[in-house]
């Protein structure tokens, strides 16, 4: 028998993928934000299925949750992992993050997966909303592409005022 925190064997690993999506309105960028069940603010983003590639999975999920049916990816943000605890067992998340852009402004939360909002949100804005502090950081990197200072990135909206 383990003793309470400690871990037995190894975590199981769960690899996903998701997306930070834009769109520009009156020159500024605004980001797309999901409710979950849970009442915490995040990213569209889940399981890859068998045989696919994780920015297929990211562009699929992110229409799956958002009901966007129109998206163009501009690149990866990055990848982040994390542990947790699901009934008992440890679990090794791995999410690969892509950067979206729309030009619609019009969203369907996916509630039969729990999602029970989609809202746009300033970066200020969501910066404060987004629950967890790695997607925050995600968050911070993919403001960064958007307004070009991402490394090795080109700018993904030229007309935004630095």
């Amino acid at each position: 028998m383990t003793e309470p925190g400690k871990r037995s064997g190894r975590a199981r690993l769960e690899t996903s993928a998701g997306g930070v999506v834009y769109r520009v309105h009156d020159g500024e960028p605004l980001f797309l934000l999901i409710r979950d069940s849970y009442r915490n603010w995040g990213f569209p983003k889940g399981h890859l299925e068998p045989d696919e590639q994780p920015d297929a999975a990211a562009l699929r999920e992110v229409r799956e949750e958002t009901g966007l049916e129109v998206l163009a990816m501009d690149g990866v943000i990055e990848t982040i992992d994390w542990f947790f605890r699901f009934r008992g067992r440890l679990v090794h998340k791995v999410c690969h993050f892509y950067l979206m852009h729309t030009d619609s402004s019009r969203t369907k939360p996916q509630r039969a997966e729990g999602i029970t909002a989609c809202r746009w949100a300033s970066f200020e804005d969501a910066s404060k909303l987004v629950s967890y502090a790695n997607a925050r950081d995600v968050l911070t990197r993919a403001h960064a592409m958007v307004r070009g200072n991402g490394a090795d990135h080109e700018p993904a909206v030229a007309a935004l005022p630095q």
